[in-house]
């Protein structure tokens, strides 16, 4: 090949006939062995996961999944739906919805978060300084931290047990740390509580990974895809064409709630 060619470069995966390695393991190897959030740490981070980092990755995923019909990424997937495109368009447009503001919160977040820690090793400085600081920063240019406060939950549910299991796991590090600091902090300085929402949880626990803050949407993303499929499905499935769909308002007929199967616990 002549110099001038152009070579792509690439360390995920290689393919040859009757032969796929990604990361370094044939595909065949994966698939029935390793599960499916463990193969998702390996492929963005490119190496195995230890037991303890798949099952956060799973944790994570299974966080993002679904938020019913409130967020614009559901209503723009249903809404495409319901013009009779195939499957993949309408979860495409509810994909084209996540941006700074819907599913963003992660990535800046996790920015935010590494930023502080790095500020914090730099500077010999306690944790809770750094979150007074970012703080008082936010508040002195009027900017909002990425990852606290929800428009629907006071206490977001995802958050808790995120960081729950990022304890049990020995995940847990500064970066977590230091978002329950500048939860504290926020309602120190603003009289306000605005809680970790679960944007800043996994920008947090991510962090802690090691995950470049520039993966952020991506975690949510390869969560919420699955929600996507579901709604522009049910959209497809149970819905007359080009329904009026301008509220969110909303009757639930799922299963009722209840406890998850013994096997499960």
């Amino acid at each position: 090949m002549a110099e001038d060619d152009p070579i792509w470069k690439t360390g995920i995966t290689t393919v040859k006939p009757n032969h796929i390695v990604t990361r370094g393991y044939r595909q065949e190897d994966l698939i029935g062995n390793v599960p499916f959030s463990h193969n998702v740490f390996l492929i963005l981070s490119g190496r195995m996961p230890t037991e303890n980092e798949g099952k956060m990755m799973d944790a994570i995923l299974t966080s993002s999944i679904d938020h019913g019909i409130t967020p614009p990424s559901a209503r723009a997937a249903r809404t495409v739906a319901s013009s009779g495109v195939p499957l993949p368009t309408a979860v495409a447009a509810g994909i084209m919805a996540v941006g700074d503001v819907h599913g963003g919160a992660i990535e800046k977040g996790a920015l935010l978060l590494q930023e502080g820690v790095i500020r914090a090793n730099g500077e010999d400085l306690e944790i809770t300084e750094v979150a007074r600081q970012i703080v008082a920063e936010s508040r002195e240019q009027k900017k909002r931290l990425p990852g606290f406060g929800h428009r629907v939950h006071t206490s977001d549910p995802r958050t808790g047990k995120l960081f729950a299991l990022s304890a049990e796991y020995e995940i847990a590090d500064k970066h977590v740390e230091l978002s329950k600091a500048i939860e504290v902090e926020l309602e120190s300085q603003t009289g306000r509580k605005l809680p970790i929402n679960v944007d800043g949880a996994i920008a947090a626990v991510m962090s802690d990974m090691g995950f470049d803050h520039r993966l952020g949407k991506a975690f949510f993303l390869m969560g919420r895809t699955a929600g996507l499929v579901a709604q522009a499905y049910e959209e497809m499935s149970r819905e007359r064409p080009m329904r009026k769909m301008y509220s969110s308002e909303h009757d639930y007929d799922g299963p009722d709630e209840c406890d998850l199967p013994d096997e499960y616990k």
